[in-house]
């Protein structure tokens, strides 16, 4: 199975218009699904085993030779780049004796070997050379006890995976938000920030949290003042693929908001500063001119400030495309990079997941460092993201998303309260329901 190269896209823009809504079947999200082993064992036959994941970047995989590995629940995938220059996924392990065959997350090889008793693989996954190979009564096991190869795909700067051998293409799995996606030019952004984290919660929990802003006045209180996020004001659509997107208009306060003039400038005073508008222009009940000046600005000195921003709407100069991919990813895009979230699921404790935190910056051309507004500091296009790991609390995702972390353990507690019995969700809370309807679909087969 060779690799399908779709990052080679036609950016165009995007299409905005409103879906039609879904018609919900409303029903009960109740809590085991949030802590039972055995709907936990479900979803790793029905969900985990048949849908596309990422394995790493595209980056990671330029040169002959370079392989990535990854975790997915129990099992463990190694993807290479060939001598043809195919990228390949396999399951990662030696078909002797059962080790994890490559231990490390990243390098370059010409061959890969066990390091358990040196079965040699080549970058196509057939076995090449075992030590002793005349000892084996069975005959030589070179060239037929090859890896396991798995379907493998890139798109948007991403190495893709998928464990089931008759999945769909990864481009029919995403739908029509493949193109919309493909507005924004991720195969050049870095990955600045690299970020996971043990946490004491269920994977779905942070799925549930990415589809919907009806949180977000209360648990990041400071957004209100430069970004909107009430149903009112903001669109949400739904997917047949099982998908969604919201439109949050940004850089100004929700009309909501009373006053806060001095928490909107300080917290634009980067970006003003960077498309060359003074904030003192802005003060006295004028912060909601902000947006459509910064979309103005950004069209008319995009290019000379080394942005291609031909395949924006205006909108998109300014505001949060969020995207939910089923069944665990969310991709927050902004004008200059994307909030690439991802929830996947423990090995063996429904109540524990891993969640990765990646940032993804777009540089201008030529630049080499840029502040980052969304992390709050100065990002190098030089310096790879270091990988940092530890449990919740311990280290950060970013001020935004720390504000979610605090939530999630004291939920996942509550969800055994026996005071609680079921969800009561608000219309707005639409894509949370239609995310567990079509958990739903997959674990009953209808997908």
């Amino acid at each position: 199975m060779a690799d399908h190269d779709l990052h080679e896209t036609n950016r165009q823009l995007a299409d905005v218009s409103k879906q039609p809504e879904p018609q919900l079947r409303g029903n009960p999200i109740t809590p085991e699904r949030y802590f039972s082993k055995e709907y936990m064992d479900k979803e790793w036959d029905k969900i985990w085993t048949r849908t596309w994941q990422i394995a790493g970047l595209a980056r990671e995989l330029e040169n002959k030779g370079d392989y990535i590995t990854t975790s997915l629940g129990r099992e463990r995938i190694l993807c290479t780049r060939g001598d043809d220059d195919k990228i390949r996924a396999f399951y990662n392990v030696c078909q002797h004796r059962g080790l994890q065959l490559m231990a490390e997350p990243s390098g370059n090889t010409r061959r890969l070997t066990c390091p358990y008793h040196g079965w040699a693989y080549d970058l196509k996954g057939t076995l090449k050379a075992v030590p002793d190979e005349a000892d084996y009564p069975q005959g030589s096991p070179c060239g037929k006890l090859n890896l396991v190869e798995i379907p493998c795909e890139s798109w948007a700067g991403f190495v893709w995976f998928n464990m089931d051998e008759d999945c769909v293409p990864l481009k029919e799995f995403l739908g029509p938000i493949a193109d919309q996606i493909d507005s924004y030019p991720m195969e050049d952004m870095r990955r600045t920030h690299w970020v996971t984290i043990e946490g004491d919660f269920n994977w779905k929990l942070v799925q549930d949290n990415f589809s919907e802003s009806y949180h977000v006045p209360f648990v990041h209180p400071g957004s209100k003042f430069v970004i909107e996020y009430s149903h009112h004001h903001c669109q949400f659509d739904h997917y047949p693929e099982g998908h969604c997107r919201m439109f949050m208009p940004g850089a100004g306060p929700a009309e909501a908001v009373k006053g806060g003039e001095k928490e909107t400038l300080e917290s634009l005073k980067n970006e003003l500063a960077l498309w060359e508008l003074n904030p003192e222009d802005y003060r006295g009940g004028k912060t909601r001119n902000i947006r459509k000046d910064l979309q103005r600005q950004k069209r008319k000195l995009g290019e000379e400030k080394g942005y291609d921003f031909s395949t924006y709407h205006d909108d998109q100069l300014t505001d949060n495309w969020h995207y939910t991919i089923f069944p665990n990813l969310s991709f927050s895009l902004k004008p200059d990079g994307n909030i690439w979230l991802r929830a996947r699921p423990h090995e063996t404790d429904p109540e524990k997941c891993y969640f990765d935190m990646w940032y993804m910056t777009l540089f201008p051309k030529g630049a080499t460092e840029y502040y980052s507004w969304v992390m709050r500091e100065h990002v190098s296009v030089d310096t790879p993201a270091e990988h940092i790991q530890g449990k919740a609390g311990e280290v950060s995702a970013g001020p935004a998303i720390d504000e979610d972390l605090e939530i999630w353990p004291a939920q996942q507690l509550g969800l055994h309260s026996r005071g609680y019995k079921r969800d009561y969700l608000s219309g707005q809370e639409s894509r949370m329901r239609y995310f567990h309807e079509t958990l739903e679909d997959w674990l009953e087969n209808r997908m």
